[in-house]
């Protein structure tokens, strides 16, 4: 992908390893979103996604520690009086950084939403089995809110709109409906995964070497 983007300070041009000379930059930027980099502490740990902006940021500062896999985007910036090199940023697709964290700090736990839960499950009703678009589908309470349950991962599964109507203010049990499966809170690398759809190749290799034993990642 060729194209050109402004930020803050110069132009830059943007290529990444794959790129087509005689494409369409316009054309090829609608096709292929640009790819978030996956940005770990200075000990190894998994962080979050960033923008190709801000991982641009770490290198300037020369905040980067280390690098894993081939690079996947390069700016290309201005052109120095004194030597008359262009400036370029190789951008690798994980990034370990310093100040990202403390020693012992442990990973932030998922925020609960629709989407985060509709990805956990796989965008499938957990009653009768079906797959449905996101518009179509609810958040369930397996113990209702009315009998005490909680709004948090443990207790709720994605649901269609028909199941929900029928579970209605009752437990599985009581409704006389089977889960299929048992609710339960993401990692964060497994969220990270759920959160982003488009996960290059060296990234997904290296979070599922960091998935937790019972994990199941889809792909």
């Amino acid at each position: 992908m060729l194209g050109r983007m402004d930020t803050h300070g110069p132009r830059l041009s943007i290529v990444s390893p794959a790129q087509d000379p005689l494409a369409d930059p316009a054309r090829l930027a609608d096709e292929r979103p640009m790819p978030r980099l996956l940005s770990l502490d200075a000990h190894g740990r998994i962080m979050d996604w960033i923008t190709w902006q801000e991982a641009a940021c770490l290198y300037v500062r020369e905040a980067v520690l280390w690098t894993l896999g081939d690079p996947c985007l390069t700016l290309h910036g201005g052109t120095s009086r004194l030597s008359g090199e262009q400036s370029i940023i190789r951008l690798h697709p994980i990034i370990a950084a310093r100040g990202h964290a403390r020693p012992g700090t442990r990973p932030p736990s998922p925020t609960l939403t629709n989407t985060a839960l509709f990805s956990r499950d796989s965008h499938l009703c957990m009653y009768c089995g079906n797959e449905f678009s996101r518009p179509h589908l609810t958040r369930d309470h397996v113990v209702p809110i009315s009998r005490g349950g909680r709004d948090i991962w443990e207790n709720v599964v994605t649901a269609c709109f028909h199941c929900n109507s029928r579970k209605g203010g009752r437990t599985p049990q009581q409704a006389s409906m089977r889960l299929l499966a048992v609710p339960y809170r993401p990692s964060w690398v497994e969220h990270l995964i759920l959160s982003n759809r488009h996960i290059l190749a060296d990234q997904m290799a290296f979070l599922k070497s960091h998935l937790p034993k019972r994990a199941r990642p889809q792909g």
